[in-house]
């Protein structure tokens, strides 16, 4: 579905390369939704078995679709729903091997049978959530997550320096 860029070395090394382009798209960038867009096509582009990563922004007491790569998707989310919802309320990142074992799972689009969500919090305060899927089962290991929470431990930091 995207193009994908060729990455050398341990899986580690790459994502510490996707880490360091982040932050070279992200530096003295003033609109979020230029952050979050540049950060969506990064990560899609790096990525291998995913068909769908984005964001869902916290507003109003319900996560809104924000910047993606893939398939359209779900607009709104209420809090404690499917795993963004889940891990947007908990405040902590769900990794599902299988969807259709989530209970309550969204399913807005039919292929993905595996899921990160992260949520990404800002000063202290719920922002949103990182949500990747992808069509394989236990697509995301113990690397991924580590790794991407820290992708989204920087991307906060740019975000919250442009609240």
């Amino acid at each position: 579905m995207f193009e994908k860029m060729n990455y050398t070395g341990t899986k580690e090394e790459q994502y510490g390369m996707v880490i360091r382009q982040l932050k070279e798209l992200s530096h003295e960038v003033k609109k979020q939704v230029t952050i979050l867009s540049n950060a969506s096509a990064l990560l899609g582009s790096f990525l291998q078995d995913i068909n769908w990563v984005g964001f869902y922004v916290y507003e109003h007491g319900q996560l809104w679709l924000g910047p993606f790569q893939g398939l359209p998707a779900c607009t709104q989310i209420p809090m404690g729903k499917g795993v963004c919802g889940t891990a947007a309320q908990q405040r902590k990142t769900i990794v599902v091997p299988n969807v259709h074992e989530f209970p309550g799972h969204i399913a807005c689009d039919a292929a993905s049978k595996s899921e990160i969500v992260i949520p990404i919090v800002v000063s202290g305060e719920l922002y949103g959530v990182l949500d990747i899927d992808s069509p394989i089962e236990n697509r995301f290991d113990t690397v991924d997550q580590e790794c991407l929470e820290q992708f989204v431990k920087i991307l906060a930091s740019f975000l919250g320096d442009n609240l």
